[in-house]
């Protein structure tokens, strides 16, 4: 019964698809159908494995471009943390190197101040201690 179900269904696909009406298709013996069953289930297997076999592979396909996406998002993070760090790092170089000026400046001026403080010393001399009134 079902080797005529298979071969009736196998023609009838064959004929429509070849342009020809069904009506023209004899019965085949049980040998032929049972042929043909076997085919077409062999063909349907093998077609259930490459199928299998193409979904398997796209999703091992979209499970390796998701690692990479993690890998190329993790070492973005990476740069972008050092790109922040070299920045912080300039930016405390850039105080030092406008603080050295005004330190160095300020030495200087106290040295000056030094010098202006011993001219004067060396050109007023000391005066002397006014004596207090005792008291009687």
């Amino acid at each position: 019964m079902n080797d005529k179900l298979y071969h009736w269904a196998e023609m009838r696909a064959k004929m429509r698809l070849m342009g020809f009406g069904a009506h023209a298709v004899k019965p085949l013996n049980e040998d032929a159908a049972a042929e043909l069953g076997a085919e077409l289930l062999g063909e349907a297997t093998i077609f259930v494995v490459a199928c299998g076999c193409l979904v398997l592979e796209y999703w091992r396909h979209q499970a390796q471009r998701r690692r990479e996406e993690r890998e190329r998002h993790a070492a973005w993070d990476a740069m972008r943390d050092e790109v922040d760090h070299l920045a912080l790092a300039l930016e405390a170089l850039q105080d030092r190197v406008q603080a050295a000026p005004l330190q160095s400046a300020v030495v200087e001026l106290q040295a000056q101040m030094r010098e202006v403080r011993a001219q004067l010393c060396a050109r007023d001399p000391p005066s002397e201690p006014q004596a207090t009134p005792k008291e009687e």
